[in-house]
């Protein structure tokens, strides 16, 4: 059974390959390779022994992804690809919102002209923006306080939309909190471009003595010490996740929202102290001014998940940070040190 995967070279879309190919399902990957490194797939077949099918496409040349969907039987659709830096949505809201929900659009149409009615949609924590109470649950209203999370809120609706017109189709909607880590074999993890968005490449970055010191975004919040909370989740348990959701979306109609986060809320000095006991690194920080968009605390009640899909995060922090570690201490430059080593070979 072929998966489409669109963004499949990128962070999460990389781990989900891997799952998705030890689970015996052929993979289909589509990516523009702005935000990702091709050499992330090439890891995924040594990590697996199978092949993954690439094909270098934008989700904005429908006519280059129509020729995807000639080529192979897609049965479904995992869709990663899209802009994703919080605050850079907020400097740059039209070119999030052209690329993301046109990007998206382009998609639900090929897939309607060749009859491929089953989704498992990347969303956001960030659809819930700010909220009275924690957890976070899948009933409560939605409100995005950025383009990102917005892009991420009008998707969900025009799937929503999609499944009114058309009662056979079957859509997921994954929510997820925070992805951390790295697959324990070290040959991938987070690979960002320039200075990292989020807060675990920026620790490890910091680590390997490739950034000096890492920026702590508000130390203000209502919080236990100033600093943001979030849900940090294992990129593998997310993975998985995704594994569940198509199982079931192939198997059902109708679209489904849920959360997929650990339950559990820890601030951004928890997170750096726990690195440094994890791994005995010392992470120098400083505290600056909040980012636009930002909230002070987002966790999630990920019980939904666990009643419907069968699923639920089973690795702790310790094991979030070991992997980190592993993954930036073997590839101190990314996805760029082995191509590096080839090169002085």
């Amino acid at each position: 059974m072929k998966i489409l995967v669109t963004g499949g070279a990128g962070y999460i879309g990389s781990h989900t390959c891997v799952e998705l190919l030890n689970a015996g399902y052929e993979v289909v990957v589509v990516d523009n390779l702005m935000n990702s490194k091709q050499e992330s797939l090439e890891r995924v077949r040594e990590i697996t022994g199978k092949e993954v099918l690439f094909y270098q496409v934008d989700l904005l040349d429908k006519e280059a992804l129509f020729d995807v969907f000639a080529k192979h039987s897609i049965e479904a659709v995992i869709h990663f690809a899209g802009l994703k830096a919080v605050g850079e949505s907020v400097s740059l809201p039209t070119k999030y919102y052209h690329n993301n929900i046109t990007g998206t659009l382009n998609l639900c149409e090929v897939m309607e002209e060749f009859g491929v009615d089953r989704m498992v949609f990347s969303s956001s924590a960030t659809v819930y923006g700010l909220q009275e109470c924690v957890p976070f649950h899948e009933e409560l209203s939605l409100q995005a306080t950025n383009p990102y999370g917005r892009t991420k809120l009008m998707i969900e609706e025009i799937l929503q939309d999609l499944y009114v017109s058309n009662n056979n189709r079957s859509i997921a909607l994954l929510r997820y909190f925070n992805p951390v880590g790295a697959h324990s074999s070290g040959l991938i993890g987070e690979d960002p471009n320039g200075i990292p968005n989020n807060l675990f490449p920026y620790i490890t970055q910091v680590a390997v003595g490739k950034l000096g010191k890492l920026n702590v975004f508000g130390g203000d919040y209502p919080t236990h010490d100033g600093t943001g909370v979030r849900d940090y989740i294992h990129v593998v348990d997310l993975a998985n996740g995704h594994l569940k959701a198509l199982e079931q979306v192939l198997n059902t109609t109708g679209v489904n929202a849920y959360n997929l986060g650990t339950g559990n809320g820890y601030s951004v000095l928890d997170m750096v102290h726990s690195f440094e006991k994890a791994t005995g690194k010392k992470i120098p920080y400083q505290v600056t001014e909040r980012r636009p968009g930002d909230i002070a605390i987002s966790y999630a009640d990920p019980s939904k998940a666990k009643k419907e899909l069968g699923w639920e995060a089973v690795k702790g922090i310790d094991e979030i940070c070991e992997d980190s570690w592993r993954w930036q201490s073997q590839n101190p430059n990314g996805y760029d040190t082995r191509l590096e080593r080839q090169v002085t070979k």
